[in-house]
């Protein structure tokens, strides 16, 4: 075998005996296959492969969305193969124009495979700036860590296209290759632009920040000059000028005048050591990357995306987050599906339910290949926790992320939970401190910058001593607070890198994911999902209350079940329902209210006046509405502080019901044909005589005193006689004078004397 060293070990027969013989046999045996097995253990066994993927030029958001989620879903892969550095997977993008109309120039090298302009859209038109930021902001930030991005420039890159080589990690080019001339199809160029041109740039730092500014803005003047101090570097602009009056510059070498663009070539760009490499094949750039292949990207890369959806709304209860956990567990055993899109709407409720969530979501299995997330309202408090678990995590431009919810959370309640947010942030690549700075408000998180390397970090002032030793803690200089307080709405929570990106629609954010279309939702039953999404209506909640509590008072003034106490039983029970599948009504609740009416219905029925039962029973009913609307008994932060405001509201729009009916009845019922049921009227059709127990006919148009409440029955004294007497449909009180109006056998209809 060549390349194998054998050793010869000899030995007299003489002198060795039989066992020694044999282990000597057994030594030289050992010996020999030493080397085949050192060998062996040094050859890789499973060579690194990269994955090529062709940018089309010029880029549109939906090619911006199947390549940010073409990343995600490699990035998952890789997170969750090896673990060590050189576990990364590596990913070349290929970017360049070869020719003018998508035609190959002729400088361009030949080859058998397809070149890069027959896989590009070279149709008119330019790529957007905020689609190309979009994605050099996903290429440049940690979500990608265990993703090595390329770029190879393998033809002319202009217009905003170019922010995507400033924000890769190596930068490889062909001969013919060319970048520059960024702000090409900016009427008017915005100094906001060349700002965020600067900040990519800056995380790479493979481009002199001067040379960029000139790439961005054509008027800028840049040239390569050797100072009189011996020093070289690059100027444009203002700085270049500065240096020329000052009498600095001894000699410069301009790379582009005022009005012309500028544009990097292949040479220019290695001698200032922005390209790694001169390369011109797909052969070249594996052998420089020490990859076995590159493969082109494509549906058979990874499978296809089949989601399902689930939609986390309202507050978070422990019945909620167990029906949540056991849809998403029963597609784990299905073949198709590969991925879960979370779409959140809630105001939290339960840090404890929400971590166990979260921890579903962060760390799914080896059958799930992506948990994307979308914030469609707010993902406030406790909630926030679930959305951060999701990546990539999109949000909607007005929904917000963290702040004050449902549930009101200590610093030791976060402290509890350190492992699964280490997690969380572990398996998403998002800082532990924001994540925590978002659950607890007292905690101060501010913004570190490395005075050597300009490295960024948000972090706590205990965690940069902890994390480095004395010499090093005086690198990292403080800067401003970062004010998570309030929560973050969608630019900031994208800014600080918690964000993977913003959509106008659920949409469009399925296609972050990967998904071609908003995916199938997981629900046990349909009608709880249409309960849940009409439990999120306040008005619909109010209105319940407001026809319960007016039929109630209908049927209290024409005593006998009937037809409006029906509905009202419905209408509380429909709204017992409604906030029973949000979350925030329990048996404690229901039974406040069911008790509540219960003394009503007795103070009106069985012992007529307005005593304890009456009074209790109001406030009983009171009670249990305003528990229903909200998760607390006594708010504490602001949130819970409006959630009160607005169970008040119900509980007064509830309690305004009666008074309403009550005004129904009085004005409109008694002359109603078809309300006659439902009211005090009094049929006409005279009593047969024989059928009287007591002649009271006397007593008509007499005045009297009513010796207890008339609610509408009740009994008066006419003289030195007390008789059972009815109101006219009003409400009378003990000791106040009445008039008897009408005489029907033994029934005596009186009215009060004003």
């Amino acid at each position: 075998m060549s390349g194998q060293r054998f050793v010869l070990v000899g030995f007299r027969h003489s002198v060795v005996p039989g066992w020694g013989r044999s282990l000597w046999c057994m030594l030289v045996i050992l010996l020999g296959l030493l080397p085949i097995h050192l060998g062996l253990a040094q050859t890789d066994p499973s060579p690194k492969t990269g994955v090529l993927i062709d940018v089309p030029s010029p880029l549109n958001s939906r090619d911006v969305d199947r390549i940010l989620a073409r990343l995600s879903q490699i990035a998952v892969a890789s997170k969750r193969g090896d673990a060590s550095d050189s576990g990364r997977t590596t990913v070349v993008l290929r970017l360049g124009e070869t020719g003018q109309g998508g035609q190959a120039d002729s400088t361009a090298p030949s080859s058998e495979q397809s070149t890069p302009s027959e896989a590009r859209n070279s149709a008119g038109g330019a790529t957007a700036f905020e689609d190309a930021l979009k994605i050099a902001r996903a290429v440049s930030s940690s979500d990608l860590k265990r993703v090595r991005m390329v770029a190879w420039v393998d033809g002319a890159v202009s217009g905003h296209d170019v922010l995507l080589p400033l924000a890769s990690e190596t930068l490889l080019i062909s001969s013919s290759g060319s970048i520059g001339d960024a702000g090409r199809f900016e009427p008017q160029l915005d100094d906001t632009i060349g700002v965020l041109y600067q900040s990519i740039a800056r995380r790479r730092a493979l481009i002199p920040l001067e040379l960029v500014g000139g790439l961005v803005d054509s008027s800028l003047e840049v040239a390569k000059v050797n100072l009189i101090d011996g020093e070289s570097s690059f100027l444009s602009g203002k700085s270049l000028l500065d240096a020329r009056s000052a009498g600095r510059v001894a000699s410069e070498n301009t790379l582009a005048n005022s009005g012309e663009p500028l544009v990097l070539d292949a040479n220019q760009l290695r001698q200032i050591r922005a390209a790694a490499a001169i390369v011109d094949s797909e052969e070249t750039v594996s052998d420089w990357l020490e990859l076995s292949a590159l493969q082109s990207d494509d549906s058979r890369s990874v499978d296809e995306a089949v989601g399902r959806l689930v939609r986390v709304t309202g507050n978070i209860t422990g019945s909620r987050v167990r029906r949540w956990q056991s849809n998403l567990a029963a597609t784990i055993d299905s073949p198709d599906v590969n991925t879960w899109l979370i779409a959140i709407d809630s105001p939290g409720g339960n840090l404890n339910r929400s971590a166990s969530l979260a921890a579903t979501l962060a760390d799914p299995g080896i059958a799930i290949q992506a948990v994307g997330g979308c914030v469609t309202g707010e993902a406030r408090g406790d909630a926030a926790l679930i959305a951060l678990a999701c990546q990539p995590l999109i949000m909607l431009p007005d929904s917000t992320i963290g702040g004050s919810g449902a549930d009101a959370m200590s610093s030791a309640d976060v402290q509890r939970q350190s492992e699964l947010i280490d997690m969380v942030a572990n398996s998403t690549g998002r800082s532990v401190a924001l994540i925590r700075g978002l659950l607890d408000p007292s905690l101060s998180v501010h913004r570190y910058v490395h005075r050597r390397s300009g490295r960024v970090r948000y972090a706590t002032s205990d965690q940069i001593r902890l994390d480095s030793n004395e010499n090093e803690t005086s690198d990292w200089q403080r800067m401003e607070k970062i004010e998570l307080a309030s929560g973050l709405n969608a630019s900031q929570a994208m800014e600080l890198g918690l964000a993977d990106g913003t959509s106008e629609s659920l949409q469009t954010a399925s296609a972050a994911v990967g998904l071609n279309g908003i995916p199938p939702e997981l629900s046990d039953r349909g009608l709880v999902r249409w309960v849940e999404r009409l439990g999120g209506q306040t008005g619909l909640a109010m209105s319940l209350l407001v026809v319960g509590f007016m039929m109630l008072s209908i049927e209290a003034s024409a005593p006998g079940l009937g037809f409006p106490g029906f509905i009202a039983l419905v209408c509380f029970a429909f709204f017992f329902w409604i906030k029973y599948l949000a979350g925030t009504a329990e048996w404690a609740e229901l039974l406040a209210f069911g008790l509540g009416l219960a003394c009503i219905g007795i103070e009106i029925f069985v012992l007529p006046g307005f005593g304890v039962f009456g009074v209790g029973g109001l406030i009983l009913t009171a009670i249990g509405v305003m528990l229903m609307s909200q998760t607390f008994v006594v708010p504490q932060n602001a949130y819970q502080l409006g959630e009160l405001t607005r169970g008040l509201w119900v509980t007064l729009g509830g309690l305004g019901g009666c008074v309403l009916g009550m005004i129904l009845v009085r004005m409109y019922l008694p002359q109603a044909a078809l309300a006659t049921g439902l009211s005090m009227g009094v049929p006409e059709a005279n009593l047969d005589e024989s059928e009287r127990l007591a002649h009271y006919d006397n007593l008509m148009g007499q005045t009297g005193e009513a010796t207890t409440p008339l609610r509408p029955s009740g009994k008066a004294r006419f003289g030195e006689t007390i008789v059972p007497v009815v109101s006219d449909a009003t409400a009378i009180d003990a000791g106040q004078s009445i008039r008897v109006i009408q005489v029907l056998g033994n029934r005596i209809t009186v009215e009060a004397v004003d």
